[in-house]
């Protein structure tokens, strides 16, 4: 049997696992999130996440024979924006005011790793904001605090309730971890 590792310290993807009833265990990855301008969206989630899984894939050791990593990494990218975490308030507002009445895609990449072999894929969702009123954006972040969370919000929270219009795709990739997508392909890669 396979040990799962997953290579997140997000909370959101630990508890969409558990919801999955996947026995898994969490290794934080150490890898730097640097975001490289010259790849595409998917290709960028994609790269992030497979940094993340060699990272804790590489400090296994001995353990590497029977283990597969999971790393994943979600962005989101408007207008040819990527957003990545906001640093601060200023920054999540800022971000709040670019989704604000648009469209934008969410793009988490998975990268599955294990003894000689490995693979990665993306998958997208498409988000559409009503006009959210300076009032809303700024309650959001003060009481709900979205600095770790890519684009600075997160769909199962108020903002998500009171702003998203509609979502075309997974909605568990929003939150971070399109588990049915993983699930299919662990399936396949185990």
């Amino acid at each position: 049997m396979q040990k799962i590792i997953l290579a997140s310290a997000s909370p959101r993807r630990k508890q969409l696992l558990e919801l999955a009833k996947l026995s898994f265990e969490v290794i934080a990855s150490n890898a730097e999130e640097v975001l490289d301008p010259k790849l595409l969206p998917e290709e960028m989630a994609e790269s992030l996440a497979t940094h993340k899984a060699l990272s804790v894939f590489e400090s296994l050791s001995a353990q590497k024979n029977n283990v597969v990593v999971i790393g994943a990494d979600t962005i989101v990218a408007c207008d040819k924006t990527i957003l990545g975490k906001p640093a601060d308030a200023s920054e999540a507002f800022e971000m709040l005011s670019l989704l604000s009445g648009k469209t934008h895609k969410v793009i988490t990449g998975i990268c599955l790793i294990k003894k000689n072999k490995s693979i990665k894929f993306h998958v997208t969702t498409t988000v559409t904001f009503s006009k959210l009123t300076r009032e809303q954006k700024e309650f959001y972040i003060a009481h709900d605090k979205p600095f770790d969370k890519a684009g600075g919000y997160a769909i199962q929270e108020w903002i998500g309730i009171v702003g998203i219009e509609k979502i075309e795709g997974d909605y568990y990739n929003v939150m971070g971890l399109p588990v049915h997508r993983l699930l299919t392909e662990l399936d396949r890669f185990i």
